[in-house]
Parts: C-alpha cells; sequence; structure tokens
C-alpha cells in the first residue's frame, strides 16, 4: 500500500472520530445539566479511574495509549461541564472584585539593607521609593500581615543557581497576592577593604545564592565561600572585619556603600545572569496588560493526575514558564505545586480554565495576573 493511501485512510478514520468527539461532548454538557439540577460534583474519581482501567484492558497491547486517549478525553469532558456551572464558582467574584492599577508608589518591605539587589528591584517597580528593610524573608509576608507594608519584593529565581525555595515556600504558606515582577540584572563584584590585595583573600562572604552564582569563580581562586543573610550585609561585614583575608560579593553600589574597593568586577560565572523578583500584596490586582498568571494547588492521588492538569494548558495553547513543586509540611511525599503560565484572566476561555481548576484540584490558590519588567 502507498504513504498517500495509507494517509487518506487516516484521513477517513480522523473524521469519524472528530463525529464521535462531538458526540462525546453533546453527553458531557447533558451530564453537567443532570449534576447541575442535583448539585453533584464534576469529578468522580472514582468512576474515571474505573473507565481508565477498564478500556486500559480492552486495548491490549495499546493499553498505555488507550489510557492517555481516554484521560484526555475525561479532561476535557470536565472542563466542560465546569464551565456550564461557572455562575456557582467564587473565583469568579474575586476576580471581579480585583483593583486593576498597580499603585506607583506605597509603603514598599525588603529582605536586607539598602543597596542590596532587593533594593534595586524596589525601586524599578516603585520609581523612588525608599522601602523598610527586614532581617527575613518572613518578616517581609509578617509586614504585610500586620498592615505594616503595601508591598513586599522577594527574590523568587536567578538565571543560573535555580529557586530560591524559601520564598517560594513563603509564598505556599501565606496565599498572598503576585501582583508584579521584575528581572534584574546581576552583577556580582569581588570586593575588600582599602589596601587588601587579592592574593590576599582567603574567604569570600555573600548570600548563598549569590555564592552558587559564583561557584566556578570561588573554586579557580581557591577562597572558602561563607554564607549571610544578603549581599548588601555581606559587605557590611567585611567593612567591620579586624583582619585583611575577606572580600564580600555584591554590588558596586553595595560596595561602596559599605567603603569597600572593588577587586575584581562581574565575577559571577554566566554573564548574563539575572535574579526574578516578585511585588507581593495582601489585596488582589489585577492590571489590564497583566501576562503572567501564578497559581498554587496539590493533586488527588491518582496516576497521570499531573499530567493531566498540564494537557488542560496544552489543549489551550497556554505557555507555561514555571513549575515548581514544595513539600507539604506534616504530610509524607504529599506536595504543593507552584506554576506560571502566560496568560491574561480578561480572556473568557482562561477565565473558565481557571474557574474549573478551583474546583477540581485540592489547595487551589489563584496568586496573580501581573506584569512582568525586563
Amino acid at each position: 500500500m502507498e504513504l498517500s493511501e495509507v494517509r487518506k485512510k487516516i484521513d477517513t478514520i480522523d473524521s469519524q472520530l472528530l463525529s464521535l468527539f462531538e458526540q462525546r461532548m453533546d453527553c458531557a454538557r447533558q451530564v453537567a445539566e443532570i449534576k447541575g439540577k442535583k448539585g453533584l460534583p464534576v469529578f468522580n474519581p472514582e468512576r474515571e479511574e474505573e473507565i481508565l482501567e477498564r478500556r486500559s484492558a480492552e486495548a491490549g497491547e495499546l493499553g498505555d495509549e488507550a489510557r492517555v486517549l481516554f484521560s484526555t478525553l475525561m479532561e476535557l469532558s470536565r472542563s466542560l461541564q465546569h464551565q456550564m456551572l461557572q455562575a456557582e464558582n467564587p473565583l469568579a467574584s474575586l476576580l471581579d472584585s480585583a483593583e486593576t492599577v498597580l499603585p506607583s508608589t506605597g509603603r514598599i518591605a525588603c529582605q536586607g539593607v539598602a543597596e542590596a539587589y532587593s533594593h534595586k528591584a524596589a525601586q524599578r517597580c516603585f520609581p523612588g521609593c525608599e522601602p523598610e528593610f527586614f532581617a527575613k524573608w518572613e518578616d517581609v509576608f509578617r509586614a504585610l500581615e500586620a498592615g505594616r507594608a503595601d508591598f513586599g519584593v522577594l527574590p523568587v529565581e536567578n538565571s543560573s543557581a535555580g529557586a530560591v525555595s524559601e520564598v517560594y515556600d513563603l509564598i505556599l504558606k501565606y496565599r498572598y497576592y503576585i501582583v508584579g515582577a521584575v528581572e534584574l540584572a546581576v552583577n556580582h563584584c569581588l570586593a575588600a577593604k582599602p589596601g587588601t590585595a587579592k592574593e590576599q583573600i582567603r574567604r569570600v562572604i555573600s548570600h548563598p545564592q549569590a555564592l552558587a552564582q559564583c561557584e566556578n569563580f570561588l573554586k579557580d581562586n581557591g577562597y572558602h565561600p561563607v554564607s549571610c543573610s544578603n549581599t548588601a550585609v555581606a559587605a557590611q561585614h567585611v567593612a567591620a572585619e579586624p583582619g585583611d583575608d575577606c572580600a564580600a560579593l555584591c554590588s558596586e553600589t553595595a560596595a561602596e556603600r559599605a567603603g569597600l574597593v572593588v577587586l575584581q568586577h562581574a565575577v559571577q560565572d554566566c554573564t548574563a545572569n539575572c535574579t526574578r523578583f516578585v511585588v507581593v500584596s495582601r489585596r488582589l490586582i489585577l492590571p489590564e496588560n497583566g501576562d503572567k498568571i501564578s497559581l498554587c494547588f496539590s493533586l488527588p492521588h491518582v496516576t497521570g493526575s499531573l499530567y493531566r492538569v498540564l494537557a488542560r494548558f496544552a489543549a489551550m495553547g497556554l505557555n507555561l514558564t514555571k513549575i515548581e513543586s514544595r513539600p507539604i509540611a506534616g504530610k509524607a511525599f504529599e506536595y504543593l505545586f507552584y506554576l506560571d503560565f502566560t496568560g491574561s484572566v480578561h480572556s473568557e476561555s482562561t477565565r473558565r480554565l481557571l474557574g474549573s481548576l478551583s474546583k477540581e484540584l485540592p489547595g487551589f490558590s489563584f496568586l496573580g495576573n501581573y506584569r512582568e519588567l525586563i
């Protein structure tokens, strides 16, 4: 048989499948109407798993492929049912009540000290602001909780050192809203007290993320890394040290503020080093130009549940830009997922998807739809 003949046969089968798919979705609409009248939940995991097991067994050697096919069909069917029952979804009310303009001023909270990278990120988001600084990341969330600050600016990810896990844990713990983000170029310098020669350096102090971003530089020079709470704090530590065998990894402005001199510029291992910061708020703000959405959720203990959720995004052509899993405290081998994707809640289809997921996924929280400054 020629390739063209096989392709023609496939086209015929695809047409038949499409017709059957439309019929199946019509049935899903009828199911939604019945469930709506009787107050029944859309998601019935026991029935779905029973169907998947049966279809997988019936398909024989194609059992795994059949499971994927029918799992996707049920995801789409469930999504349609949720869309038909949107009126009962509290997420829609939350989105409708949100503010639409991110203020250019406010009481800003950051971790660290002046001239740290968090300070620079805060000034990018809120030009001219004078943040209040706190010793720990959780102190920023506590300031928001106490009404002491309107917005917190926190690092969440570095292009070379990866996620700032502690901040993600705090986002998942407090469930405050992300209302803005900024990507900041990070250029670390090696700074020491005036009169110190590079050959004298034995210890280098900085935040663990900065040390990770300069790992090769430190190894190549035989420097011993020492962790501290912040890059700008590291500069202050070095300035207060009695000896002359230590240096800091920090920004040039932090070095200058601490009275240090720069021994070497741009010592990070990756020349395109950058860190992503988010702006966190207790109140929801949804700018009209928001193009990134953040969510968190856990998953039912069903085989393939993460795949099926992600398939919903793929079916809508939505681009996932971040997925981070974090263990749930006190629950062995159970995880919360943090997810970023490009999109806008001003899109009706995206809003319907979020409404569906909010009803279906345990621990679901909508964390924000915001604009990211580059």
